[in-house]
């Protein structure tokens, strides 16, 4: 059979992980394949010069759009990031009758309902493993391997700068700003973190997963986010001390009254696998109420694991490109005229064990009065803990696990502890998930 001829669109560090893989490994990806997978054109301002080998016989220009509107190309790889012109680039591919192959999880949380829809319409295949958890097929595991199962809910550890920094507070006691400076040194963290400290890279992938978990259309407005920038390295001490490690999870459960979609630093029992994945790496959780809980570990990001994804989703396109469209696997696992209308919980009605260090003056009455406000909202203390003062401080704090609780009563006491005359600063709450199976 004649090869597949692909146009790929970024050479940068997934793109040219994609032609490494490709070019190593084209004997054996034919043979999955059922034939030559080639990359024939490709837009890119500048690559690497090792790359130059491997791009022989390609046609490159710096104009996406010309490789996308190329009758020549049959598949669109797109590597370029962001929402635009990655969006207009996808959308003309599809208009195009070009199937696309992408690991752009920003564009496919906030845009996935429109592209999947004009797929659906133009009989063509968007494929994006490789935009959730970099080399880990997660979704393909909730998509198909899980396919029996009803999902009960899904816990990962999808963000690798986060967890870097997390590990590195835990196992040497640093600072977070000391540790975030190291991980941009190392090529971990851009210039500007925002997205991976403050939870919206793990957010963008989590309202993936959940749509893939439950059925339902992409809501990336509804996720709850919450970065790691108040731990402390005392926080990830305490929680250490108390049986638990700090990760920065993305949380997606299905409960009676609708689905929780969640992303924010959780303390996990010290003994679960997930709690032990550092540096780095990805894991994700996911229980299935026939199979039970079952985890996906590996390389998050990075040039090569992330390019196994996008050339897995490659070969899976050109398995199927003579198969009815009709009968294909769905972009998120279940039948689009059967995606689910469930709503997503606001965060207010979430129940959660929770981690709470307040900082107060060592006078009598005041562990009472703190005790008091919480059993007025209905909050039970499993247990606390007194920390000693830092050198020349007045106060000392307070460490409190406490039982489950609804978010918006634990918002409410928290914001009554918070203008006692004898608590400084701002209570910090950790939630906490036992995760158990």
């Amino acid at each position: 059979m004649k090869p597949i001829h692909v146009g790929l669109l970024g050479l940068g560090t997934v793109g040219g992980g994609t032609v490494n893989v490709l070019s190593r490994n084209a004997a054996e990806i034919a043979r999955r394949a059922g034939r030559e997978i080639r990359i024939t054109h490709a837009a890119a301002r500048a690559y690497a010069p090792e790359l130059e080998p491997l791009l022989q016989g390609v046609e490159i220009c710096d104009d996406a759009f010309a490789v996308v509107n190329n009758p020549e190309v049959e598949i669109i790889v797109e590597l370029i990031g962001g929402y635009t012109p990655a969006l207009e680039l996808v959308m003309q591919a599809i208009a195009n009758g070009k199937h696309v192959v992408t690991a752009n999880k920003a564009l496919i949380a906030m845009h996935g309902n429109e592209i999947f829809q004009a797929a659906q319409g133009r009989g063509v295949m968007v494929a994006f493993e490789a935009a959730v958890a970099g080399g880990i097929p997660i979704i393909k595991a909730l998509r198909e391997g899980l396919a029996a199962n009803q999902i009960e809910w899904v816990a990962g550890i999808i963000n690798g700068t986060g967890n870097f920094i997390l590990t590195e507070m835990l196992d040497k006691g640093r600072d977070f700003a000391e540790v975030l400076s190291e991980a941009q040194a190392l090529g971990y963290a851009e210039a500007n973190p925002t997205f991976d400290v403050e939870g919206i890279d793990a957010a963008h992938k989590l309202t993936i997963l959940g749509s893939l978990a439950f059925g339902i259309p992409l809501q990336f407005d509804k996720t709850y986010v919450e970065g790691i920038t108040r731990i402390t390295r005392q926080d990830v001490a305490y929680a250490e001390q108390l049986g638990y490690r700090i990760k920065h999870l993305g949380i997606a459960r299905k409960e009676a009254n609708g689905i929780e979609l969640r992303v924010h630093p959780t303390l996990i029992p010290r003994k679960r696998l997930i709690a032990n994945v550092n540096g780095v790496m990805n894991a994700v959780l996911v229980k299935g109420d026939a199979v039970g809980p079952t985890l996906y570990y590996g390389a998050g990001a990075g040039s090569e694991p992330t390019a196994s994804a996008v050339v897995a989703d490659l070969v899976d396109v050109t398995r199927t490109l003579t198969t009815d469209p009709n009968n294909r696997v769905p972009h998120l696992a279940f039948q689009p005229s059967h995606l689910s209308n469930l709503r997503i919980m606001p965060m207010e009605e979430v129940q959660t064990a929770c981690y709470l260090r307040v900082h107060a003056l060592d006078e009598p009455g005041v562990m009472a009065e703190i005790a008091g406000i919480l059993g007025r909202h209905g909050i039970s203390i499993e247990a606390i803990q007194q920390k000693e003062p830092a050198e020349g401080e007045e106060s000392l704090p307070l460490v409190m696990l406490t039982h489950r609780v609804e978010e918006r009563c634990m918002n409410q006491a928290i914001a009554e502890i918070e203008a006692l005359e004898c608590v400084s600063g701002a209570v910090m709450r950790i939630r906490l998930e036992p995760l158990s199976g």
